[in-house]
């Protein structure tokens, strides 16, 4: 990018594409580049108009693998500060890194500061990248490892590859505890349940993230882990005191401010006890973002709320409404969310602006946001971000040097939670696993001698009578569970075994144990990849000890 910021010209053109429902317009605005190097913040900010500066403060949206007419149109009026990619805008590496380019040149093209451009890329359950990525664990299995270092270098491998195609801001890490296993929406997207284990994990892998230069965003505060419902559904009610927050739920968000995390995300929870009779969900309460967040942690980075679609939120408050609030109560960002028209995120800023021009919002407030966000742009390089190389993104992903710390975490993290004494197996064990996966039985074979029975994923009534009695005459079992919760003919299998002499390995939920009687010992893989079979195999056999650590709450 070359010279100095100018002064804005913006000349107002209709919407048509967009068929405002508001009497808006677009204002093309003609500005001369940003130069990082050359022009100091506080300039950029005083040469910003009042619409581009409330613009930096909404992560847009939009749907398809190109940059559509209303898209390019709402990019080049309102130049929000950061776009976030859904799944319908990811196919590859080559078309991920050709629209990231299209993006950022056209917010050049229209005069503003290029935008960070985020992903959801929490690993395991939630993964939007896929073809040509990485496939990762869920982040249970980093905790389980107890391996700060290795999941500083988990996160620089995230990152590698999101610079390959270039996205340089990650929706994650998810900060929320585990606590409730029966959470709808959380679960074994949490790094585990217990505090001291998961700060120090979590803080690294942002750390590690945020060196590869993408911006981390942990989520969501102050915590979402013990709910019983589904904020993309309802508005979930928490009413633990400050005392059992600052102890459980707010040690891995201290611990992730006190890294100089890039981002925090809000939950639309309401918290009984910090905004009494209220109802106001955390996103949208000062309470939360700015007394207990900004001021009580003394968080200094950039605050974004979750979805603003999500029923939480929608079913009360307009999007326009809800950026009102949530910059009211002390948010930088304002996520609209997937479910939201270009329209309407246009109306949404529109409403920003003229609350600011009302006088309702001090344009000071503003100014705080944008130079918080152009700041993080600064850091992370954004400022001076140059296009990827679209044709050799692909070859950029080192996928090899990941899937070794992908065996490195099974091999560190694969945990033995009960019956160490019976690890490892008898010689000649009876061995039911998944025929599916004929490389489990393959790695298991190779490092020791069992009786082989395969079964399909979901045993038949003759499968199940055969393991029984086949069962009955072994001097010792090893069944492989594969999230019991969800498998009733699994599950019967499983409590038909004599348990006494069972070694039960989950290689998909830890909490399989909840659906069986206490067996002889119980083995934890947290994640079902291919890269935890030789592993586990190992631990069986005892050719690699179970260093792995418990991350859930087995006493539940």
């Amino acid at each position: 990018m070359n010279g100095p910021i100018s002064q804005t010209l913006c000349v107002p053109t209709a919407m048509k594409s967009l068929k405002i429902l508001l009497p808006l317009v677009i204002l093309v605005c003609i500005i001369g580049p940003v130069s990082a190097q050359s022009t100091s913040l506080d300039d950029v900010l005083a040469a910003m108009s009042l619409r581009q500066k409330v613009g930096q403060m909404f992560v847009a949206t939009f749907y398809g693998p190109a940059i559509n007419e209303p898209a390019r149109l709402f990019l080049q009026g309102y130049q929000p500060g950061a776009v976030v990619f859904l799944p319908s805008n990811l196919e590859n590496p080559n078309q991920i890194a050709r629209l990231t380019n299209d993006i950022q040149q056209t917010l050049r093209d229209a005069g503003t500061v290029p935008a960070f451009i985020g992903v959801d890329q929490e690993g395991g359950i939630i993964a939007h990248l896929e073809q040509g990525f990485t496939r990762w664990p869920v982040p249970m299995l980093l905790t389980a490892t107890g391996d700060a270092e290795l999941a500083y270098s988990v996160g620089m491998a995230y990152a590698q590859e999101m610079q390959a195609v270039g996205i340089n801001m990650n929706l994650a890490p998810v900060a929320d505890l585990y606590t409730n296993p029966d959470n709808p929406i959380i679960g074994r997207r949490s790094f585990g349940a217990f505090s001291g284990q998961v700060a120090p994990i979590v803080a690294a892998f942002a750390q590690g993230m945020q060196s590869g230069g993408v911006l981390a965003v942990a989520k969501h505060f102050p915590g979402h882990g013990d709910t019983s419902a589904d904020s993309h559904v309802t508005l979930p009610v928490i009413s633990y005191d400050m005392a059992r927050l600052s102890t459980t739920e707010l040690v891995p968000f201290s611990a992730l401010a006190q890294a100089n995390v890039g981002g925090i995300m809000t939950a639309h929870i309401y918290f009984s006890a910090l905004e009494p009779e209220t109802g106001m969900p955390g996103s949208l309460s000062g309470a939360i973002v700015t007394d207990l967040l900004r001021d009580q942690l003394g968080y200094d980075g950039l605050i974004v709320t979750d979805a603003l679609d999500m029923d939480a939120i929608d079913t009360v408050y307009s999007p326009a409404e809800a950026a009102l609030m949530a910059i009211e109560a002390g948010s930088d960002w304002v996520l609209t969310g997937a479910h939201v028209s270009p329209d309407a995120q246009a109306a949404a800023i529109e409403a920003v602006v003229a609350a600011v021009e009302s006088g309702e919002i001090d344009e000071a407030r503003i100014d705080a946001s944008v130079r918080r966000i152009l700041t993080a742009k600064q850091n992370m390089g954004v400022l001076d971000a140059q296009p990827v190389d679209a044709f050799l993104a692909a070859d950029a992903i080192d996928l090899e040097a990941h899937a070794q710390l992908i065996s490195q975490m099974f091999a560190e993290g694969t945990a033995v939670a009960y019956g160490e004494e019976s690890i490892p197996v008898q010689s000649g064990a009876l061995m039911i696993y998944p025929a599916s996966q004929p490389s489990l039985w393959n790695a298991c074979a190779q490092g020791g001698s069992y009786q082989p029975l395969g079964i399909s994923d979901r045993p038949t009534a003759d499968e199940i009578a055969w393991a029984r009695s086949a069962a009955s005459t072994a001097e010792q079992v090893v069944v492989f569970t594969r999230n019991l919760e969800e498998n009733a003919q699994l599950e019967e299998l499983v409590n038909g075994l004599p348990l006494e002499r069972t070694v039960v390995v989950a290689l998909h939920s830890p909490e399989d144990w909840r659906y069986i009687p206490r067996p002889q010992a119980y083995i934890m893989t947290y994640s079902p990849l291919p890269a935890a079979y030789e592993p586990v195999c190992s631990v069986l056999s005892g050719q690699l000890p179970a260093t792995g650590q418990v991350v859930i709450n087995m006493d539940i």
